[in-house]
């Protein structure tokens, strides 16, 4: 009986502890888990040094990158959705295909692709997108490929920008290079977009932009979108001419140099036609049509008496995508065919008419023609995903219009 219960007893033992390893055996997998994904992005940062380290030395560069959409490359709620949707199509086996321009580095390190989607869907990532490191460690663009890409230097830990006589300091070395004031920087992200590869030359972001007067007068991409300021580089040091890294564009007041409307209003008793010359004043396309649902709208609206509307048309600037099974799609990584392209091409001037009806009753007539960029659109599970993830919902900015510029004036109805 002694020695039965003490087998008994062992047996008891020995099931109670591999009762409790089965039931801690998650904990340890997860702490495991843990430990190797701190390691994966700290073997991404040793490499590609996050923007608060950088902030420490360069105060004012980062307030401004801060402020700007590329601080937001994988935060947005619309680049958040969209991924979902990515990797959920038959593209999406390519897992780091939209990490390569939202987040770059993801090109030195593809066997951690899944620690940059598990930052992204988490909201709030600690892992930077486009921030210093990703740009200001490109020592080379190849623009043999298609879409161009970088060449990263990571060895030397040598950080490369635009200007000539860098202030030595301990945190790193600095090289001049040209690169840094050439469009050829750029082109990595905003020429082309891989996952529509397929649609050839309509998959162009940017149409003929090395033709453009702008480009042939000496423009580069910089120009426009880092303007040149005075200010500080690095905190404490004289102050000198600097580029602007808000990098304005579609967000901010220099959007408002983007285009110009003309607008004639001509009578003929009862019908009034109006013309509205549309002038793109940007050396690329207007808009640059990724995400696929960028879409630049002018609105017309003819107000009578006690300004009501009588009148009412638009003019839509972009392209129509169809997908595989014949659908119209917002995702230019689902298209197959460009079913319509309405894109102003660079610096081009587009004439629209409008004929309608004299207001009656009245003695004069308001004409409002606005240009704006269109709010996103898309599929209604999308849409909801897309305000789901915001923390503003319906209110956030993604979801409303942004003007780029009005013409507002009162006609005289003759008699």
């Amino acid at each position: 009986m002694i020695v039965r219960d003490s087998i008994g007893a062992k047996i008891g033992i020995c099931t109670a502890i591999v009762a409790v390893a089965l039931c801690l055996a998650p904990w340890f997998d997860r702490g495991i888990f843990a430990e190797e994904v701190a390691m994966s992005q700290s073997t991404i940062e040793q490499a590609f040094p996050t923007s608060s380290k950088c902030k420490r030395c360069h105060e004012r560069v980062f307030e401004e990158w801060d402020t700007s959409p590329l601080s937001r490359s994988i935060h947005s709620p619309a680049f958040r959705a969209s991924l979902d949707a990515f990797l959920s199509s038959p593209a999406g086996k390519d897992k780091a295909q939209c990490f390569r321009c939202h987040a770059p580095h993801v090109r030195e390190f593809p066997a951690h692709v899944q620690l940059f989607i598990n930052q992204a869907k988490a909201g709030d990532p600690s892992l930077d997108g486009v921030a210093c490191a990703q740009c200001h460690l490109i020592k080379q663009v190849d623009r043999t490929k298609q879409p161009p890409e970088p060449k990263y230097e990571l060895e030397s830990k040598m950080i490369y920008g635009p200007y000539k006589a860098a202030v030595q300091n301990r945190a790193h070395q600095s090289m001049e290079l040209g690169l840094f004031q050439k469009s050829d920087l750029c082109l990595n992200c905003h020429q082309s977009v891989p996952s529509a590869i397929g649609l050839g030359k309509t998959n162009d972001l940017l149409g003929n932009w090395d033709q453009s007067k702008a480009v042939k007068s000496g423009k580069e991409c910089q120009t426009c979108h880092m303007p040149e300021q005075v200010g500080e580089s690095a905190n404490g040091e004289k102050k000198r001419k600097t580029a602007n890294h808000t990098f304005p564009g579609r967000i901010g007041k220099f959007r408002q140099e983007a285009a110009k409307l003309d607008v004639t209003t001509t009578i003929e008793g009862g019908k009034t036609t109006i013309t509205v010359k549309v002038q793109s004043l940007v050396p690329h396309n207007l808009p640059t049509t990724h995400p696929a649902w960028a879409t630049v709208v002018l609105d017309l609206d003819i107000k009578g008496k006690n300004l009501k509307t009588v009148f009412t048309d638009k003019r839509i600037y972009g392209r129509v995508y169809q997908d595989a099974k014949g659908q119209k799609t917002s995702f230019d990584f689902e298209a197959v065919k460009v079913l319509e392209d309405t894109v102003l091409k660079p610096e081009e001037t587009r004439v629209e008419t409008f004929t309608f009806p004299t207001p009656k009753d009245t003695k004069t007539f308001d004409v409002e023609a606005t240009l704006n960029y269109a709010p996103i659109t898309g599929s209604l599970p999308f849409l909801q995903r897309v305000e789901a993830e915001s923390s503003k919902g319906s209110q956030d900015p993604v979801f409303q219009p942004i003007e780029i510029v009005k013409h507002v004036e009162n006609v005289a109805v003759t008699k």
